[in-house]
């Protein structure tokens, strides 16, 4: 058990006991990790504070334990989505949800690079309490770990009149002030802080990378899988009206800060069983799993992080960028998952940079199925490019930039699919949930281990050093690491798909017919 230090105190009765700015936290030794659950960080963001930026918590006399998770944020019980498939059941929330949770391995003046995990979930999902996603395993390999509940849903992504746009990212950037402020204490430099975050809190950090809010926040960033959506403020507002008329009121904070969260959540997911139906009005957003993304509103979100990025505004930032392999098989490997001819049409109609998508992709990939071309489209659009784009974004923003791709697999029906990859740097995903797996690789079980430390080893060199350990990407050669039972250094492999979405352009979406 390491020795008290200045700041937090040790006591094999009551736990380590950390001083921070709001008042003392009390955790416990894990092994030989301390762990914090559950310290607020925001004030309850209910009553007049609901739809509102985030308030710093107020201080508190005594001792606050910090033992259990913080109860989850508002959220609607979708058993269906991505984050719910490897996390469980998740409830309304409750009044005191804006905690965080620390893992240290050195508290007091250990001065240890910091990481700062945003989960993703489809901006519907998020609960630090995921057990997939405890940072003991990372922590000991010389890192403090933080991760954070935030806002989602309609709560924290829709546009509300009379409401700040992209109040999860606000919350986002209110933890990551409370790191600035209090992480010293528990081991961690201030001044070598990593985000990482993947899908959805991959793409918040993307934003994070372009917003005066968070400038100066962190030093590095990791990118896993981010999808490659943000809203006008036009778009969103249709889609939070559209949401709003299921309840018989208007998108403002006047109709809706009465409503229960329940109702908003039960609202949400009835505009999402029927999000196709609208991609004539709504543009190619209808056909993903979800109604909310960040919101480019000129204020809280300037621009979209492409063209921000391009213009240098994370030259500061180290980058380390990625994707899997086979990301929306995650979505095609489901039953039911609504692979129809119409569907499929209509994919190859609003999503591929072409007029003829499918002929795109006939000629790149032409032993496919119709099938599988829809999955390498969706897989493009909403990941693989978008990623691959932001890091050509940041070399020519003159940043330092690293590019990654995970390939390997443990089973042949989702493949390297969208989120193995937390699942391997969070160490969470055992050896033997690998061989239970119905269509598992015969090997597989054995290799996972070698995998996840290959890449939580290159992860934590990263955030310590801000070298991964291998060559910067450079449009020229793009060199990637490429994760396989054993990892290698190439040339991008995605090539076909990156030739069709050479000439693209990501950047904001808009209603169809915007003027």
């Amino acid at each position: 058990m390491p020795n008290a230090s200045e700041g937090q105190s040790v006591s094999p009765d009551t736990g380590p006991e950390v001083r921070t700015p709001a008042g003392v936290v009390r955790g416990r030794w894990e092994n030989t990790i301390a762990v914090f659950r559950g310290i607020p960080y925001g004030e309850p963001p209910v009553g007049a504070r609901r739809f509102r930026a985030p308030v710093p918590v107020e201080r508190w006399d005594g001792v606050r334990d910090a033992l259990q998770f913080g109860p989850p944020v508002p959220q609607a019980n979708n058993a269906h989505s991505v984050m719910s498939s490897v996390s469980g059941n998740v409830n309304d929330g409750s009044d005191d949800c804006l905690t965080l949770n620390v893992w240290s391995p050195g508290l007091g003046a250990a001065r240890l690079p910091v990481m700062v995990w945003i989960q993703g979930g489809t901006y519907l999902e998020n609960n630090s309490a995921d057990p997939h996603c405890d940072g003991a395993t990372l922590a000991r390999s010389g890192v403090v770990v933080v991760s954070m509940n935030y806002r989602v849903g309609a709560d924290g992504f829709a546009h509300i009149t009379g409401a700040p746009n992209n109040r999860g990212i606000l919350d986002q950037i209110s933890a990551l002030r409370w790191v600035q402020d209090s992480i010293a204490a528990f081991g961690g430099d201030p001044a070598n802080v990593t985000v990482f975050g993947q899908s959805a809190g991959a793409a918040c950090i993307a934003a994070l990378l372009v917003m005066p809010r968070a400038a100066g926040l962190f030093r590095r960033a990791i990118s896993q899988s981010m999808p490659g959506t943000y809203f006008t403020q036009q778009l969103a507002a249709a889609i939070s009206t559209t949401i709003a008329v299921q309840l018989g009121v208007q998108a403002t904070i006047a109709d809706l800060a009465g409503l229960p969260p329940r109702a908003l959540t039960d609202a949400t997911n009835a505009v999402i069983g029927k999000m196709p139906e609208f991609v004539e009005v709504w543009g190619p957003m209808a056909l993903t799993p979800t109604p909310f993304s960040p919101v480019v509103d000129g204020d809280v979100l300037p621009c979209a992080p492409w063209p921000a990025v391009a213009d240098g505004a994370a030259r500061e930032v180290d980058l380390l960028i990625g994707h899997t392999r086979d990301e929306f098989r995650l979505y095609t490997s489901r039953p039911g998952s609504g692979q129809t001819p119409a569907r499929m049409a209509a994919a190859f109609d609003h999503l591929a940079p072409d007029a003829d998508g499918d002929g795109l992709y006939r000629t790149a990939y032409p032993a496919a199925t119709r099938g599988r071309r829809f999955e390498l489209l969706n897989t493009d659009w909403l990941f693989r490019m978008p990623s691959l784009h932001l890091a050509d974004a940041a070399h020519t923003g003159g940043g330092p930039v690293w590019l990654y791709e995970l390939a390997w697999s443990f089973n042949s029906e989702q493949g390297a699919s969208h989120c193995l990859d937390f699942l391997l740097i969070f160490g969470t995903l055992s050896p033997d949930e690998v061989r239970a797996h119905r269509s598992a690789h015969p090997n597989a079980a054995n290799e996972i281990t070698h995998v996840a430390e290959h890449m939580r080893t290159e992860w934590v060199s990263f955030a310590t050093h801000g070298r991964p350990g291998w060559a910067p990407y450079e449009p020229q050669t793009r060199t990637t690491r490429v994760y396989n039972a054993e990892p290698t250094t190439q040339p991008y492999p995605e090539e076909p798909s990156r030739h069709i979405w050479s000439a693209h352009q990501f950047d904001t979406l808009d209603l169809p017919h915007a003027e």
